[in-house]
C-alpha cells in the first residue's frame, strides 16, 4: 500500500513553497504581528489568484476539484511560510460543506469561498473548551443561535462560519453568515493569525449535517492541522541548524557539539515519524478507509509533538537571543502554542487515538 503523496500533488507543494518563499516567512509574518490589519491583505489576494481556495472545491461550484493530498501540501506550505492570510480557514469550512451540506448550501457557499468573495471560520471554542467531543453551550432552536464562540482564528476576517451546538446525539454544526454578528478582536498567543470573539444574537443559521458528520469533519481537519505542524516543525528546525552552523562559541561553531547535534538530530526523527502517520491520514481521508479514526488521531498528536519539540529545541539553541522580541524563534513557539489549542488539546486527540485502538482490536478478535 503506497501512502505517498500524489505526483500532482508534489508538483502543486514546488510551485507553493516558491511562491510562498518570495512573498511570505516571518518578516511578512512580522509586518502583520506588528501592526493592526488581521491578514496580509495583498498575500491574499495573491493566493486567491493562484486559485488555492478553490482546490478542494468541485469544477460544478467553480473550483478545481483536487484530492485531499493536494489540499495537505497547501497546508504545510502555509505552516512552513506562516503566512497570515485565512486559506486554512477556508478550507475548514469547505471540507464541513463537501461532507455535510445540502445542495443549495454548496450552490451558495463553495462558489463564494472558491473565489475568495466568501471567507470562512471554524468556531467550536468556548472559553477553555479543550474537547471537541464535549457538549457546546450554543443550541440552534426557531432557525437562529445565541450565545458567543472564541476564540475564533480568522474571524475577524470570515464572512460565514461553521459554529459547534449542542444536540441531543452530541456536538453538531450550523451554517452561519456573519453578517450583523458582533465581531471583537481576541487576544491570543499567536499574534500573527489573529482571532475574535462571535458574539450572536438571535442570529439565523442553518443546521449542517448531523453529529456523525461533526466527528467525521474533525478527521479530516486533523489531518489537515497534522500537516500545518509539519511545516512550522520543519522551518523551526531549518532554522536552528542554520544557526547551528553559523554561531561560534568556545571557539568553534556549536553544530559541531554533540549536544547540540543530538538535539538536532531528535527534532528530524520527531519529524519523520510525524510525516509517515500525517501520510496515513491523507491516504485514509482521500480513500475515506474506516481506519481514519485511527490514522488522524496518529498524525495530530505526533505532529503536536514534533512541533513541541522543535519549537522549544530551538529557543533553547538559540540561546538569549532566541526570546527576543527582535528573533523569529517566537514565531514558531507561537503558532505550537496556537495549534495544540486550535483543534482541541493533545490529550482529546490521544483518547480518541486510544478508542480507536480499541474498537479497531475488537473488530479484529
Amino acid at each position: 500500500m503506497n501512502f505517498d503523496l500524489s505526483d500532482d500533488a508534489k508538483t502543486l507543494q514546488g510551485a507553493a513553497r516558491k511562491f510562498l518563499d518570495a512573498r511570505a516567512g516571518p518578516a511578512v509574518a512580522r509586518q502583520v504581528m506588528e501592526g493592526d490589519a488581521p491578514h496580509d491583505a495583498d498575500l491574499w489576494a495573491a493566493i486567491i489568484a493562484q486559485g488555492w481556495p478553490a482546490a478542494r472545491v468541485p469544477e460544478a461550484h467553480g473550483g478545481l476539484g483536487l484530492g485531499a493530498d493536494e489540499a495537505c501540501v497547501l497546508a504545510e506550505e502555509i505552516g512552513r511560510s506562516l503566512a497570515p492570510v485565512p486559506l486554512l480557514s477556508s478550507m475548514q469550512v469547505i471540507e464541513a460543506l463537501l461532507l455535510a451540506g445540502t445542495p443549495a448550501q454548496q450552490a451558495e457557499w463553495l462558489p463564494k469561498l472558491a473565489s475568495g468573495e466568501a471567507i470562512g471560520a471554524l468556531a467550536w471554542g468556548e472559553g477553555d473548551a479543550k474537547s471537541l467531543t464535549g457538549t457546546p453551550a450554543m443550541t440552534l432552536q426557531n432557525g437562529t443561535i445565541t450565545g458567543s464562540k472564541s476564540p475564533v482564528a480568522d474571524g475577524m476576517l470570515a464572512t460565514v462560519a461553521v459554529v459547534t451546538i449542542a444536540t441531543p446525539d452530541g456536538p453538531a454544526m450550523a451554517l452561519v453568515s456573519l453578517a450583523g454578528v458582533q465581531v471583537e478582536p481576541q487576544e491570543t498567543l499567536d499574534l500573527v493569525r489573529k482571532s475574535a470573539r462571535l458574539t450572536f444574537d438571535n442570529t439565523p443559521a442553518e443546521p449542517l449535517g448531523t453529529a456523525s458528520d461533526w466527528l467525521k469533519l474533525t478527521e479530516r481537519l486533523a489531518v489537515l492541522a497534522a500537516f500545518e505542524a509539519l511545516g512550522t516543525a520543519e522551518a523551526s528546525r531549518d532554522m536552528t541548524v542554520a544557526y547551528a552552523k553559523d554561531r561560534v562559541a568556545f571557539g568553534q561553531r556549536i553544530g559541531r557539539y554533540q549536544g547540540v547535534k543530538h538535539k538536532l538530530a531528535d527534532m528530524y526523527i520527531k519529524a519523520e515519524l510525524a510525516r509517515a502517520h500525517a501520510l496515513h491520514g491523507c491516504w485514509a481521508w482521500e480513500a475515506d478507509a474506516p481506519e481514519l479514526a485511527q490514522a488522524a488521531s496518529a498524525a495530530r498528536v505526533a505532529s503536536l509533538d514534533a512541533l513541541k519539540l522543535a519549537a522549544e529545541e530551538s529557543l533553547q539553541l538559540h540561546g538569549g537571543i532566541g526570546f527576543t522580541w527582535e528573533h523569529d524563534c517566537q514565531f514558531y513557539y507561537r503558532r505550537n502554542r496556537q495549534l495544540s489549542a486550535a483543534l482541541g488539546s493533545r490529550a482529546h486527540w490521544a483518547d480518541r487515538l486510544v478508542r480507536a485502538l480499541e474498537q479497531r482490536n475488537r473488530a479484529a478478535a
